[in-house]
């Protein structure tokens, strides 16, 4: 549990720096699963539009980060910017649950 004593650019950090890098490992892991798997249930062309997005987060998220870290932590990041990442890591795994579900008892067997 966060010390709720901490100063506020302390508790920013404690709770933003983490979730900026779950962003990071999550999209990572979602754009290597696009990059690298024929999604049998997505059309090429939808694949290709998830990956872009998830390509669009990732830079979003890197700058992001990049701005808290020359900051030394001062600047915070409005909900309504992390609200889509959010939304596109639900996409994302729900994609992959899908995925790995097919992969392990494919139709037909």
């Amino acid at each position: 549990m966060l010390n709720s004593n901490l100063p506020e650019s302390e508790l920013l950090k404690a709770l933003l720096e983490p979730l900026l890098e779950d962003f990071n490992y999550w999209f990572e892991r979602s754009s290597n699963l696009l990059e690298t798997e024929e999604i049998h249930f997505l059309s090429g062309e939808a694949q290709s539009n998830l990956l872009a997005r998830v390509k669009q987060a990732q830079q979003e998220v890197g700058a992001a980060k990049a701005l808290f870290q020359a900051t030394g932590g001062q600047v915070g990041i409005e909900t309504a910017a992390l609200m889509p990442w959010h939304k596109l890591l639900a996409e994302c795994w729900q994609v992959s649950a899908r995925f790995r579900s097919w992969q392990s008892a494919p139709p037909g067997k």
